[in-house]
C-alpha cells in the first residue's frame, strides 16, 4: 500500500500541561451555556463545564474532573 497516507489527524485538545486539576478550587466567569444547559467558562482557553451556572455570572468553581479538553466543576459557595 505505498502511497497512501493516513486520514486527516484529528483535534485531540490542546497539548501540554492543562491549567486545571482536579480539586482546583478556582473563580472564573461563566461566558455561554453548553447544549446541555451548563454553564461554560475557559481557563486559558480550556473550557470548564459548571452544571447550575448561568451565562454572566461570576462563580467559584471546585473541578472535579478533567478530560483531554475540557473540565467539569461545581459550584462552591
Amino acid at each position: 500500500m505505498e502511497g497512501r497516507t493516513r486520514g486527516p489527524r484529528r483535534h485531540r485538545g490542546p497539548q501540554g500541561p492543562k491549567p486545571v486539576k482536579e480539586g482546583d478550587v478556582i473563580e472564573v466567569d461563566i461566558v455561554e451555556k453548553s447544549r446541555r444547559g451548563d454553564g461554560v467558562a475557559k481557563v486559558e482557553g480550556f473550557i470548564v463545564f459548571v452544571p447550575g451556572a448561568e451565562p454572566g455570572q461570576h462563580v467559584k468553581v471546585q473541578i472535579e474532573k478533567v478530560g483531554p479538553s475540557y473540565a467539569i466543576g461545581k459550584l462552591v459557595q
